[in-house]
Parts: structure tokens; C-alpha cells; sequence
């Protein structure tokens, strides 16, 4: 398992991961350099690791984002912190970094007095491998929506962190 270290994603990390986030537009969908650096004032945890090997972007509650997965959560849970976004580099794969940045996700979020984490994934198309994913992380399946006007159907998922 890697020890790249875990940062904080700063200003001047936005290019390197809006080129990363649009490589990967299928799966995270396509962000415009103003949108980005919107969502990440926003963020309630952005962390990259190395120099951009991976990214996770997440959202609390209380954001302002209209992302539909994001709203059915608000429109289901008090209190949650929502992963809108995670993405390996493809030369970086397989190093574990998925599951480092998420296990320091989750001690993130509990230090803030979080117990709820939650996301989705795509059902159609379909993404098999984030869903074996995040069932090895103890998340569970919630429910499913069709969005984007029939154009995506995902999966939502929660983890319950021990209080």
C-alpha cells in the first residue's frame, strides 16, 4: 500500500484536477473551471494525494449544491457528509489509494461529529467494480433514481460511522 501523503487540495491543484475530473467525465460528469473552483470553496473535505494521483471532493448538509444525487440525500437525511467525487489517475491505480483516502475521509468526518457518509454510483451505465468497492467499506444500498432526464440511473448508498 502506498504512503503518498494525503493533502489538502489548494488553488493551484484546480487545473491538474480539472483535467483528471474530465478525463474521468463519463463516470463524475464534465466541470468547468469556475464550477470547480465553486464546488471546492464548498467542499466539506477535498484532498488529493501525491502530486494528483487521486482526488475526493465531499459535500456536508449545509452546501450549496444542486447536484440531484446530492439533493435526495438532503431530502432523506438531517446530517451527512455526501462523496460527490473520486477519481484515480489511471498510472496510479491499484496502490489503494481509493481506500487511504476514504479511510481518512471517514476519520475526518467523524472527528467533525459526522456518523453519516453517503454516495453514489452509476447503475446505467454500469460501474461494478465502485460497487464491490464501496460494499467492501461497509456501505449500504438506499435506493436509485433515474436522472438527467433518463440520460443516468444511479445507486445511493450510506455508512454509518460508530458514533
Amino acid at each position: 500500500m502506498s504512503t503518498t501523503p494525503i493533502s489538502p487540495v489548494s488553488a493551484e491543484d484546480e487545473a491538474a484536477i480539472l483535467a483528471l475530473n474530465n478525463d474521468h467525465a463519463a463516470e463524475l460528469s464534465w466541470l468547468e473551471p469556475e464550477r470547480l473552483s465553486f464546488l471546492l470553496g464548498e467542499a466539506f473535505y477535498a484532498r488529493r494525494i501525491g502530486a494528483l494521483e487521486a482526488f475526493i471532493m465531499t459535500f456536508d448538509q449545509d452546501a450549496r449544491y444542486d447536484s440531484p444525487n446530492f439533493l435526495w440525500f438532503r431530502e432523506r437525511y438531517p446530517r451527512f457528509v455526501y462523496v460527490d467525487r473520486v477519481v484515480v489517475a489511471a498510472h496510479a491505480r491499484g496502490r489503494g489509494h481509493a481506500r487511504r483516502i476514504y479511510e481518512d475521509l471517514f476519520e475526518h468526518v467523524a472527528r467533525a461529529g459526522h456518523t453519516l457518509v453517503t454516495c453514489e454510483v452509476n447503475l446505467d451505465p454500469p460501474n461494478p467494480a465502485s460497487d464491490a468497492f464501496h460494499a467492501a467499506l461497509g456501505f449500504a444500498e438506499v435506493g436509485d433514481a433515474v436522472i438527467h432526464s433518463g440520460k443516468k440511473a444511479v445507486r445511493y448508498y450510506v455508512r454509518r460511522l460508530v458514533a
